[in-house]
């Protein structure tokens, strides 16, 4: 049997379908990979250059360390704004809840007053408030003075680890806005709406002290809820 002839251009298009088959691609680098490499590579050529400036004598040297200090700052730069309010010391010492006594609905009605009115940042800490003073009434965490929030999202987290990540999640929303001087959003109060209402859904275990008295407590110790 005589097999037909492949002609050249028939040849490439069988080589060129073959080459597109998935597994010839799986170890093909990513355009994220592709780029990375791209600018190290430009960054290497920047530093071959930087230590001698005064050979290239049209003052390229002298460029490529000023490009090179002006990608430090911008680097720098990103680094501190994006951990702005999450390394704040104010966010680890300042007490989430006042002196003052209040409930969970007081905080509640009171977030939603300044969402109504547009004040996001100060309807984000209110609510944030409202759930931390909610697992106080329900005694699944002890009416505790001072409590941060970070102390907050890691109690709370242990005493409902469904939620643990929700609730540290609830808290980077509240010391950006709060301690980083990021703008609060419609978004950011209604995914802290959405973890207070989830919380108050769940039924998590009391915590097994006979002499705990739940935040909000009359004068006969019983609570007021």
């Amino acid at each position: 049997m005589i097999l037909d002839p492949i002609g050249r251009d028939e040849a490439r298009e069988l080589a060129r379908r073959e080459l597109e088959k998935q597994i010839y691609q799986r170890d093909k680098p990513s355009m994220l990979e592709r780029w990375w490499d791209d600018f190290t590579e430009w960054l290497q050529h920047l530093f071959n250059r930087a230590p001698n400036p005064e050979a290239q004598g049209s003052g390229g040297g002298w460029t490529s360390v000023v490009i090179i200090v002006v990608v430090a700052l911008v680097a720098i730069g990103l680094v501190a704004w994006l951990m702005r309010g999450r390394r704040n010391l104010r966010s680890r010492k300042d007490p989430l809840l006042e002196e003052e006594p209040s409930t969970a609905l007081d905080h509640r009605e009171a977030a939603e007053r300044h969402a109504a009115a547009g004040r996001w940042a100060e309807a984000i800490r209110e609510r944030l408030r409202a759930i931390a003073r909610d697992l106080e009434e329900r005694a699944v965490l002890a009416a505790r003075p001072g409590r941060t929030a970070d102390e907050l999202a890691a109690e709370a987290g242990a005493a409902v680890p469904e939620l643990a990540a929700e609730l540290a999640a609830g808290v980077r929303i509240f010391d950006d806005v709060w301690y980083g001087d990021r703008p609060g959003t419609p978004e950011g109060y209604a995914r802290m709406a959405e973890l207070d209402e989830r919380l108050r859904a769940m039924k998590p275990k009391p915590l097994e002290d006979d002499d705990l008295i739940p935040a909000g407590a009359g004068e006969e110790g019983g609570p007021r809820w």
